[in-house]
């Protein structure tokens, strides 16, 4: 009888996760759709509930903050999922590590920023947006925070760049840093594709053509 209970508890306990697992979904799928719709600050917890089909206590025990639900619904576009793999960590990123040519290394890391770019730039648009009308101190930490990533990733490229040997000589490491962070901005590829009507294959060939002839 004992061991029965166990058994039943330890099967409520893995419903109940599985079941928090997708609330989770579907209150970040909600909140992305919101926030293209809607922007950052008219989207709510009640709206995000509603459409989640949930209730607003459960959005909050799920996230806490808007904040942090509109850090989750970036972080999920960022790599296309929610498995708990880092970026670095993806197939795509191994293939560019594991490549020997550095022109063919940024290629690939091209085609990885590209397709970033597609999955977030709307999203990274509507809390630019939000956040450089001012007057919401969490927003602009996001939008410093998803920055500092950008950055992060730009670093990894170069120093990956530099100790394989397939950086040019003499190039600053600094500011070659800089210089990806900058070409992989959301406000240049918004500048290009939205504003100018690039196609993607477009942006994509003329980030890796001025990734190659700027880094090695």
């Amino acid at each position: 009888m004992e061991d029965h209970a166990k058994g039943r508890r330890g099967y409520d306990n893995r419903g109940r996760a599985e079941q928090a697992r997708r609330n989770r979904r579907q209150i970040v799928a909600a909140t992305h759709d919101l926030l293209l719709a809607q922007g950052y600050r008219a989207t709510t917890m009640t709206d995000i509930a509603r459409a989640a089909g949930v209730s607003v206590e459960t959005v909050y025990k799920a996230f806490g903050t808007k904040a942090a639900l509109v850090k989750a619904v970036y972080d999920v576009a960022v790599v296309g999922d929610d498995e708990p793999v880092p970026l670095v960590d993806r197939p795509e990123l191994k293939a560019l590590r594991a490549d020997p040519d550095p022109a063919s290394k940024l290629r690939r890391y091209a085609a990885i920023a590209r397709s970033l770019s597609e999955r977030i730039g709307p999203l990274t648009g509507a809390l630019l947006a939000g956040a450089r009308s001012g007057g919401d101190p969490d927003l602009e930490a996001l939008t410093a925070t998803t920055d500092q990533e950008r950055l992060a990733g730009a670093t990894g490229i170069v120093s990956h760049l530099a100790e394989t040997g397939g950086l040019r000589p003499g190039l600053d490491l600094g500011h070659a840093r800089d210089t990806v962070w900058a070409l992989i901005s959301p406000d240049l590829y918004r500048l290009l594709v939205v504003e100018r009507g690039w196609s993607h294959d477009d942006y994509e060939r003329w980030l890796a053509d001025t990734l190659v002839a700027g880094l090695t």
